[in-house]
């Protein structure tokens, strides 16, 4: 039974690094909350975020950074920071929950699974976010904004409740973006 364990927390913390590519600090709170609410167990040295103080702290953080997005020019001046921190939380967030392995295997997952996830997700995302500030003058970033907001939402409380499920969407949505740059690259070879 024990592997079907170290398997849950696997999904759990790749669903929250998914979550984190999304927005940083929004998936840390709700791990936070579970944590201190006794809901998903994390490694021992990582109890302290289940703790008052860093709900509070992450809450606040977690504002800063959603009401941040929907001012015009500095949503995209986050962006440019956002990829570092989102692998480092998406990093973060892996070798928080993954439990019962040996530190170098849950080390080797954290930084490819958790913090490749993450960034490979925020890199998407800023993306999306030039393409909408080019193509409508920022107009539409605050519809961005929502959607990334709720879908980090989503995905983090999906990844505590159900991790299998959070997994699958997590795979639909790397397979959604293989898709569409693979039409996009078979769009600029045809015209190009």
């Amino acid at each position: 039974m024990e592997w079907v364990d170290i398997l849950l927390s696997i999904f759990l913390g790749i669903g929250l690094a998914a979550a984190v590519g999304f927005r940083v600090f929004l998936p840390l709170l709700v791990m936070s909350l579970a944590a201190h609410y006794d809901v998903i167990p994390l490694n021992e040295s990582w109890q302290w975020m289940g703790s008052l103080t860093a709900v509070i702290t992450l809450a606040v953080a977690t504002l800063v950074e959603v009401a941040g997005y929907y001012i015009p020019w500095l949503d995209n001046a986050l962006d440019t920071i956002a990829i570092p921190l989102a692998a480092i939380a998406g990093t973060a967030v892996m070798v928080a929950t993954v439990t019962n392995l040996d530190p170098i295997i849950t080390w080797t997952l954290a930084i490819i699974a958790g913090g490749g996830t993450a960034a490979a997700v925020q890199g998407n995302t800023t993306a999306i976010r030039l393409g909408s500030t080019a193509t409508t003058g920022g107009l539409a970033n605050s519809v961005v904004s929502t959607i990334e907001a709720g879908t980090s939402t989503v995905l983090a409380i999906l990844s505590i409740f159900v991790p299998v499920l959070a997994f699958v969407c997590v795979l639909l949505i790397f397979f959604g973006l293989y898709k569409f740059y693979k039409k996009l690259r078979k769009k600029r070879n045809t015209t190009g």
